[in-house]
């Protein structure tokens, strides 16, 4: 359900009204005071940011010195009001240069009210794109002396936007060299029993994208996931090509992408909004490359004494490499001195994370690299507390390499003039949480 909010209101720390905006007949314009009674006075601010009072409910967020405060009398969907804030509060800043604060909303009255009339209709959430809105409400704030400069306007040719058909991107772009750059980023999380049994793994990715296109370009994206192979072969009646196919988990989109298109081929269609954007994010729990293997061997000989042993295995390809490679070994509070032998890279001993940290500035595929070291502990006179070993983490980047196997098929690009375009596709996978038990 919507927000359906009756009232919107900007009150200072002390509970002062700066503005408000009534959209509904069903609140009493002394609201406001309940919520300075009931929750401001108690001091309950911060214990929870959705208060029920009589039959309305106060939905509330501080920004800098100012609280924003909804008011619904129905049931309302509180995420989407609270997204709702925080595009409204980043819509503000665009028009104040940055800054959103009870000087800039007092200095801001008839542009705010202006902004609000727009953003909101009978307490229900309209376009809130700074892009957008600019184009027919042209007026400028009156922005801080520290503030940004303004940028230049652009074209006011705002129909086909207000329209909401293409709301992301307005018309008359141009460019002398048209080109798309891709970004697949992934994160690989890990969890390894000091066994080298897998406890948990998944990878979490974002396609990011950087389009420089001319006019109203529409561009479809092929991956190789399971589902949209199988449909694409089932709407050309052919057999699926074999391969390496992909599950995607918990997939969303940026809003530039035809969702219906997507349902019904499960191809990814957009006209995508220009320069650098996030097309989509995804989670893959299924056939995951781990790029690393580590095999640690720690001994506590005595109360004094420990040997460490780390043994790390590249798995990805020999014609790729890794960079900034990390691997932090821990130890315990009471080390004193250590020693290092390391057939690759530099370690040492970092006392404010009580760790032995061992760096590898590139690490080449399908090869390995040991470090051993040796470890004096002070011996405590009181009595003797187990070390609980916390788990090994690594820190890495792999240019040129997924994890979860995704790979673009294909990036086509239309436009009516019919120009040429220059398509550029990167892979990287990165360490997320990436541990492994000792």
């Amino acid at each position: 359900m919507p927000v359906a909010a009756s009232a919107i209101y900007f009150l200072n720390l002390r509970g002062d009204v700066l503005i408000n905006r009534l959209y509904r007949d069903d609140v009493g314009g002394n609201m406001v005071d309940a919520f300075r009674m009931h929750i401001m006075q108690t001091k309950e601010l911060g214990t929870c940011p959705v208060r029920q009072i009589g039959g309305c409910s106060f939905l509330y967020m501080r920004i800098s010195n100012v609280y924003i405060v909804i008011v619904v009398s129905s049931n309302a969907n509180v995420a989407c009001a609270f997204k709702f804030v925080v595009e409204a509060v980043a819509l503000f800043k665009s028009y104040f240069g940055g800054v959103f604060d009870e000087d800039a909303i007092r200095n801001n009255f008839v542009l705010i009210y202006e902004l609000l009339d727009e953003i909101m209709d009978f307490g229900y959430p309209q376009n809130l794109s700074p892009e957008i809105l600019k184009l027919y409400i042209t007026q400028e704030g009156v922005r801080s002396p520290f503030s940004s400069k303004a940028s230049d306007k652009p074209v006011p040719n705002a129909t086909l936007q207000v329209t909401g058909a293409v709301g992301w991107r307005r018309e008359g772009l141009m460019y002398k060299k048209n080109e798309v750059f891709l970004d697949i980023v992934e994160s690989v999380n890990l969890l390894m029993s000091s066994k080298g049994s897998v406890l948990r793994c998944d990878v979490t990715g974002k396609i990011l994208m950087k389009c420089f296109l001319s006019g109203m370009p529409d561009l479809k994206l092929g991956l190789n996931d399971k589902i949209g192979l199988e449909k694409e072969a089932q709407l050309k009646s052919r057999p699926t090509k074999s391969g390496k196919t992909i599950e995607l988990d918990d997939v969303t989109f940026h809003q530039c992408v035809n969702l219906t298109r997507f349902n019904s081929e499960k191809t990814v269609s957009f006209v995508p909004p220009d320069g650098e954007f996030e097309l989509m994010k995804y989670r893959i729990t299924e056939g995951v490359n781990l790029p690393f293997r580590v095999l640690p061997t720690i001994k506590e000989l005595g109360r004094t004494r420990m040997e460490i042993n780390v043994k790390v295995k590249s798995v990805f390809g020999a014609k790729m490499f890794a960079l900034g490679v990390v691997v932090k070994v821990p130890v315990p509070k009471q080390t004193a001195k250590t020693s290092f032998q390391t057939t690759s890279g530099k370690a040492k001993y970092n006392a404010s994370i009580d760790s032995l940290v061992w760096k590898i500035r590139k690490f080449p595929g399908q090869t390995e690299a040991t470090m051993s070291a040796e470890v004096e502990l002070i011996s405590t006179m009181g009595e003797k507390k187990s070390w609980n070993r916390p788990p090994i983490q690594m820190e890495f980047q792999v240019p040129m390499f997924t994890a979860s196997g995704l790979r673009v098929r294909f990036l086509k690009v239309w436009e009516k003039s019919g120009y040429n375009t220059v398509e550029w596709v990167r892979y990287i996978t990165r360490a997320g949480s990436y541990e492994i038990r000792c």
